[in-house]
């Protein structure tokens, strides 16, 4: 299989089930950051951080594959003429977004309690953890939009969610755990 095709080299690329779209299309822009979304959560897996969260990471990157290839299929392509479902894969389902929760859960029973904004920052893993959950809220809003449209799998918009506040509690336990200063947000006065 040749990595260039030439059958986008028109500015369209094919959803999951052959329909060709735009490539700005709003299906293919919520899946692209979802995309660009799995490349920070590897930046984030390849730092000097505890093989726990690794794992716990490699599972996001699966889920968030599996998230893509489910935004890639239009709601009318998701079941064929005889009526198997096209994308035969386990889905990104209730199951997911608590594996998530329990994570968030885990971490947060070690960490002080917030009582301010924390900015960003402190050391590269925890940054990196800030910018995954900021492309984390677009995908999200991308979704929504999508979902606005066209429907998709609410799972999808309850598991983007639930991840910016699993990478927000990461970056405070990596914190934590790298002993860099949490770095609360004070209004500065004039």
């Amino acid at each position: 299989m040749k990595i260039y095709t030439k059958t986008g080299d028109k500015g369209t690329t094919a959803l999951f089930g052959g329909t060709r779209v735009k490539k700005y299309n709003l299906r293919i822009e919520s899946y692209g950051t979802v995309d660009e979304l799995n490349s920070y959560i590897g930046l984030i897996k390849d730092q000097e951080i505890s093989d726990t969260i690794k794992t716990v990471l490699l599972n996001i990157q699966n889920e968030l594959f599996t998230l893509g290839a489910m935004l890639a299929t239009p709601p009318e392509k998701e079941t064929l003429k005889s009526g198997k479902e096209r994308l035969n894969i386990p889905k990104v389902n209730v199951g997911s977004i608590e594996f998530l929760e329990k994570q968030i859960d885990s971490m947060d029973s070690e960490l002080p309690q917030m009582t301010h904004f924390i900015l960003p920052g402190g050391h590269q893993a925890v940054s990196f953890c800030h910018i995954a959950r900021c492309v984390c809220r677009r995908a999200e809003r991308l979704c929504v939009e999508l979902n606005d449209n066209e429907t998709i799998n609410t799972d999808i918009l309850i598991y983007l969610n639930r991840l910016s506040d699993y990478l927000f509690t990461l970056a405070r336990k990596l914190t934590k755990d790298l002993q860099v200063e949490e770095i609360k947000w004070i209004p500065q006065k004039n």
